[in-house]
């Protein structure tokens, strides 16, 4: 199975149609009025559709079990066929558009199964995805923003070469990966006064996000929120908690971070842990959609 443990959870629609052909009106009226020999036709097929849509996984192996919160089974009776239309939701990490089929197809075939004593020209056809939301695709920007990106790795051992930066690399591959560039990377010691000077520096050469990887625990020397406070105009607790949350998700740990983010004029400023997993799955948490922030500074130029 896919590995999705590094997705987040959003409310996730699929609707699915499938289409059984008929060979004559009336089959259509004999449906209609309740008189094939098997029973209800529509009832018996929706019950079918609706367990289906929750074993999925059962029968398709790379299908993850998911919660599912709403299934919907609509069914348009015309002169020779019958059109079923399923519409699945969830709040999870991956999407529901194959559970949305599978009942689709199981409604259409369990109605072949009643259908087939009176009719032998039975049809089933046009199983298909209608549509989907709430995946990663729609909370990314159509087109990414041109921005000046700076990745500032806080660290002692780092800065000294006692240690080699890993968490700094694997946000700047991340964020490549996002089809942002790195205009600026560089390692400093954990003094205050060497933040705000290289924060300072990069906010008047216009550079649109800064990340700062370290810092942010509770040791003596995890100073990075203390020199980036001061300097923020404008919090947003929204991102922090997103961060946190989704932290807290993989290692409880993760409440002992003190992830800090806002604006400083226009310049968004990250102070994400400098672990090598934190600082991956603080990114991870809150991209591509965090970027819509740009979207909303006045007088922000995509074209830059």
């Amino acid at each position: 199975m896919v590995d999705i443990t590094h997705k987040i959870t959003t409310l996730r629609t699929a609707v699915a149609q499938a289409i059984v052909k008929v060979g004559s009106a009336e089959t259509i009226q004999a449906i209609l009025d309740k008189k094939v020999p098997k029973g209800d036709v529509l009832e018996v097929s929706r019950t079918a559709g609706l367990f289906a849509v929750k074993n999925t996984s059962c029968v398709i192996p790379d299908c993850h079990q998911i919660p599912i919160e709403y299934t919907g089974i609509q069914f348009e009776c015309l002169t020779d066929s019958i059109k079923i239309e399923v519409t699945v939701k969830t709040i999870y990490k991956t999407g529901v558009e194959v559970e949305a089929m599978h009942g689709a197809l199981i409604v259409a075939l369990t109605m072949y199964d009643m259908l087939k004593p009176i009719d032998k020209n039975v049809e089933i056809s046009t199983i298909k995805l209608l549509q989907k939301k709430g995946g990663k695709s729609d909370y990314n920007l159509k087109h990414n923003p041109s921005l000046n990106v700076a990745v500032l790795v806080c660290s002692d051992t780092v800065s000294s070469g006692k240690k080699k930066d890993s968490a700094g690399k694997i946000i700047i591959e991340k964020l490549e990966k996002l089809g942002l560039t790195i205009s600026n990377y560089n390692i400093i010691p954990d003094e205050i006064k060497e933040i705000q000077n290289s924060v300072n520096q990069l906010c008047n050469k216009k550079t649109d996000l800064v990340i700062l990887a370290g810092g942010t625990g509770l040791s003596k020397r995890d100073i990075t929120p203390e020199a980036i406070i001061p300097l923020i105009d404008r919090r947003i607790p929204g991102i922090e908690e997103a961060i946190r949350s989704y932290g807290q998700e993989r290692t409880p740990f993760a409440m002992l971070s003190r992830s800090i983010v806002g604006f400083k004029g226009d310049t968004l400023l990250m102070a994400l842990p400098g672990s090598t997993n934190g600082a991956a799955e603080s990114i991870d948490a809150v991209f591509p959609s965090i970027l819509h922030l740009f979207q909303l500074l006045n007088g922000f130029d995509h074209g830059k």
